[in-house]
């Protein structure tokens, strides 16, 4: 995969919303059509340009779809496109879905996008239609009993609706609730370097602004929960800097805004202490909190949680995520059983050569200081293994535990078929949080198969990173702080998240 080239020449944006997101309530026996699109120019130079197209299905749902518009000059042509099939015979311009995206469930949106070439003027188109549905925004019903009153619309969302503080989540059976027991969803980004930038000399932030500018920029894309990966050299005060008290208290004052503002914020211990001597070449062998290791040590990783929960608890708006992603299996050399008793027990792992620290030590050291915020829990493999999870879960008293599992496309667990045998029968027992997903290229292709899984599926999700490092190798979300999408990966992440509620 290779980011598109930076351009030489000035670039320019435009963004036009055809209709609006719109809901109906019809007799049983009515069929509806309905549909709305959002067209934006990521980049444009003299000759040249690329766009995305955002479409939400608003109507009954389809197993394959159709998108046509006309281009308002004889110009402007398509040349490369991705995420459809496109065609074109002189200014009209079909899109047709691929294998992977075809199916759009009723509110479900997918993002397209192309390169394309032009002269004199670039204007935008202004009509168009999914499965010969003209894009107006407006349900209709098109069979059965006529509905006695107009379906109400209102306009797809540009920003989030005010709300108060982020609410306050624990587990019942196998979903998120608020405190009022109504099913909740986590649909956000992981907001990284909290867990790097203090033993790399770049502050806590590296740089990037945490105030209210750059929330309310999140708050565009109707992101309603941030996961912050943290150090827990920084956090104790063993290494880096900022680190000790003045790194604590960057993290509260994050959280505390981010909360204040409505979004939940799940805290991830994501780089630990442990010295990895045999570990292969590409893996950091450093002892300090340099680098993601296989498990968390029992020397500071209890001390990290016991301090960490004495911080926020009360608050629980505030999600724990106990480690970013275990891999005991790989020095167990891949003994699944052995990786699964590393990964809840600790202690002495084959292969590594420090002692451990278990889920159910982490588990222990949050309640230990009577802190009840939701927890969540990893499995194997980077934590894209999740298959015993359930056998060797820690126990919580509580009882309130979700699952993390993580899914990008290079992963061994990458397509519907093992979602459907591996993670649908986990997610019947007890929640899932997809604490990172991505994929290795720019596209949003494999991303959006997978959050219209989710979708179905009723789990939360939280996408890696937001974070404007440039989008070479995928993975990255935005392009500046101030949250302008990167093309295809960000516009189409930024479409989805609009058209979903948290609340099921």
């Amino acid at each position: 995969m290779t980011h598109r080239q930076a351009l030489l020449a000035a670039s320019a944006a435009g963004v036009l919303m055809l209709g609006g997101m719109a809901t109906a309530t019809l007799p049983a026996a009515a069929t509806s059509v309905g549909c709305a699109a959002t067209y934006t120019v990521q980049s444009q130079w003299p000759g040249g340009f690329t766009a995305d197209v955002a479409v939400t299905n608003l109507g009954d749902a389809v197993s394959s779809w159709t998108l046509t518009f006309a281009f308002p000059s004889a110009s402007q042509q398509v040349t490369q496109g991705w995420g459809a099939t496109w065609t074109q015979t002189d200014t009209r311009v079909t899109a047709a879905s691929m294998s992977w995206n075809g199916s759009l469930r009723t509110g479900a949106s997918t993002s397209i996008g192309f390169g394309g070439s032009w002269s004199g003027t670039n204007p935008l188109p202004t009509s168009f239609a999914l499965n010969g549905t003209t894009c107006t925004g407006s349900v209709t019903p098109t069979a059965g009993p006529t509905a006695t009153t107009p379906p109400p619309t209102t306009p797809p969302p540009t920003t989030p609706p005010p709300s108060g503080p982020a609410p306050e989540l624990r587990v019942s059976g196998n979903r998120i609730v608020t405190t009022d027991g109504k099913p909740y969803r986590l649909l956000g980004v992981s907001r990284s370097s909290g867990e790097f930038a203090c033993v790399q000399g770049k502050g806590l932030w590296d740089s990037g602004p945490v105030d209210q500018a750059s929330v309310d920029a999140m708050k565009t894309w109707n992101i309603h929960a941030v996961r912050v990966p943290l150090n827990e050299e920084c956090w104790l005060g063993v290494n880096g800097s900022p680190s000790g008290a003045t790194y604590q208290q960057g993290v509260k004052d994050y959280v505390n805004l981010l909360v204040a503002n409505g979004i939940n914020v799940i805290l991830d211990l994501h780089w630990t202490w442990g010295a990895y001597p045999d570990s292969p070449d590409w893996h950091c062998k450093d002892e300090h909190a340099t680098c993601q290791k296989p498990m968390p040590d029992a020397r500071y990783a209890p001390q990290f949680w016991t301090g960490v929960a004495n911080a926020f608890k009360g608050n629980d708006a505030v999600v724990f995520d106990l480690f970013n992603e275990p891999y005991p299996d790989m020095p167990a050399d891949w003994n699944k059983t052995l990786g699964w008793q590393c990964l809840r027990d600790g202690g002495t792992c084959t292969g590594l050569p420090y002692e451990v620290a278990g889920m159910q030590d982490l588990v222990d050291a949050v309640r230990g200081t009577g802190a009840t915020n939701l927890l969540m829990v990893g499995g194997l493999e980077w934590t894209n293994d999740m298959r015993e999870w359930l056998t060797y879960k820690p126990n919580d008293p509580l009882n309130n535990l979700a699952a993390s599992w993580h899914a990008y496309s290079f992963n061994a667990c990458a397509s519907e078929t093992c979602w459907d045998s591996q993670i649908a029968p986990l997610a019947q027992q007890v929640p899932v949080v997809v604490g990172e997903f991505g994929q290795d290229n720019c596209g949003f292709d494999y991303m959006q198969r997978l959050v219209n899984w989710a979708d179905e599926h009723d789990l939360s999700y939280l996408a890696w990173t937001w974070n404007p490092w440039g989008c070479t190798g995928g993975a990255v979300l935005i392009k500046d702080w101030a949250g302008t999408p990167e093309p295809g990966v960000g516009v189409g992440y930024k479409a989805h998240l609009l058209s979903q509620d948290p609340y099921l």
